[in-house]
């Protein structure tokens, strides 16, 4: 007995360590791995090459331009080494007019931070300023000197951390992405089953308005689900590791789409249960058999919020299959569900004639929410962005196919679809 005691006494013991070499294949991780190990090159090819004898703006150039995602870096890359031209060139303009005083240093940072927004700097903006600052700092025989050697080693951290993720390609951030989507979706669905074990008692205004709380604090779980999202989409641009980057893009913001309106409309649903509790204070919201329903409803509810989740975030096939199959059973549950609920409160009108218009809200609430997780309504979603994005790509792409054609032309290719054929 106390051998069983001992055992069931026994709790694992947690090592950090142990921890982080669990979680190796995380994203962050890796990404922290990466960057490191681009800085620290692009050090020791900055050393070889610049006269400075601390070349860290080599590795601090690195160590921001490998960004989470390839797309990411190539953006960050020409937007950074744009902002350090431009402010060395301001600098070596300065220099060779004024020297380093009080008045000539706000000069200089108003001209930097100006300029930096018309040469479309980006967030490096402010490295404008920065780089004609140091460099206006120096002497005036090393002007020249320090200014291109800024320039070189903001050129090699920059190239080291484009190669670096070109031969390394950073991580896809589907997984959390998705994560986190199925995250709201719990949320979702703990509230819609707080809403249903709610309405079958006495609810107190400040029992529903806690509820409507915490509807209107899933806005800040959409927003942050949001940022996820995005660093996933721009993961999959340019990753030679994907093969369907627009496909899983579209699923994932469509159904995150879906899922924001959702949360609205349950936020709306939670207003409703609460105006109802205010005229109500001294009885239950519903009678027995409607709070029967209702409870019965929100629970199909949940689950078909759920599987709507699982959907979209599914990448096999046989459990996507699975996911839809529960999707459409709770959604066909769901409106039989409401059908009761519709037929039971149309019969106690005539008990609260004054809320009726609220019971008419709810039920539209509810139709919404149901409307909004339609697997039909879904693909002709997928449909919609699909061809939205493809029209987009034809347009961002028609002056190279003009250019090619009549390069085409030019050389005596004339393209197929302009030949004609006289009639005989």
């Amino acid at each position: 007995m106390r051998k069983v005691g001992r055992r069931q006494k026994v709790r694992e013991v947690t090592d950090p360590l142990l921890d982080l070499v669990r979680r190796h294949t995380e994203p962050v991780v890796a990404q922290t791995f990466r960057s490191t190990i681009a800085a620290v090159i692009s050090y020791v090819v900055a050393l070889a090459l610049s006269s400075e004898p601390a070349p860290l703006t080599a590795p601090l150039t690195a160590l921001l331009v490998v960004q989470v995602t390839l797309y990411t870096t190539l953006t960050t890359s020409v937007r950074r080494v744009n902002a350090v031209v431009v402010g060395v060139v301001i600098a070596i303009g300065f220099s060779s007019l004024v020297g380093l005083t009080w008045w000539s240093l706000g000069l200089i940072i108003l001209a930097s931070l100006v300029i930096g927004r018309f040469v479309k700097a980006g967030e490096f903006v402010p490295e404008v300023a920065i780089s004609a600052m140091l460099v206006l700092g120096v002497t005036t025989t090393r002007v020249a000197a320090t200014a291109w050697d800024r320039v070189l080693e903001t050129l090699i951290g920059a190239v080291v951390g484009l190669l670096f993720n070109m031969l390394f390609v950073p991580p896809v951030w589907v997984q959390p992405a998705s994560e986190a989507i199925e995250a709201l979706a719990r949320r979702m669905r703990d509230l819609l089953l707080k809403l249903g074990a709610e309405v079958t008692g006495h609810t107190t205004v400040a029992e529903a308005a806690e509820r409507l709380h915490e509807a209107r604090r899933l806005d800040h779980d959409v927003v942050e689900v949001d940022a996820a999202l995005r660093q996933a989409e721009d993961s999959l641009r340019l990753n030679p590791r994907v093969k369907e980057g627009l496909l899983s893009r579209v699923v994932l913001r469509t159904g995150l789409d879906t899922l924001e309106i959702s949360a609205v409309v349950i936020r709306t649903v939670c207003r409703t249960l609460t105006d109802l509790a205010k005229a109500r204070t001294d009885e239950p919201l519903f009678s027995e058999d409607i709070a029967s329903a209702l409870r019965e409803l929100f629970g199909h509810m949940a689950r078909a919020v759920e599987s709507f989740a699982v959907l979209i975030t599914t990448q096999v096939s046989a459990n996507a299959e699975e996911a839809e199959s529960q999707l459409v059973r709770e959604l066909a549950a769901s409106r039989e569900s409401r059908e009761v609920v519709a037929h039971l409160l149309l019969d106690g009108v005539q008990q609260h004639p004054r809320e009726w218009q609220l019971h008419g809200a709810l039920l539209a609430e509810v139709d919404r929410i149901l409307d909004e997780l339609d697997v039909e309504k879904r693909s002709e979603r997928l449909v919609e962005e699909l061809n939205r994005q493809g029209r987009e790509q034809r347009e961002k792409y028609s002056v190279v196919a003009k250019l090619r054609s009549r390069l085409r032309i030019g050389r005596g290719d004339v393209p197929s679809e302009t030949l004609t054929v006289d009639p005989p």
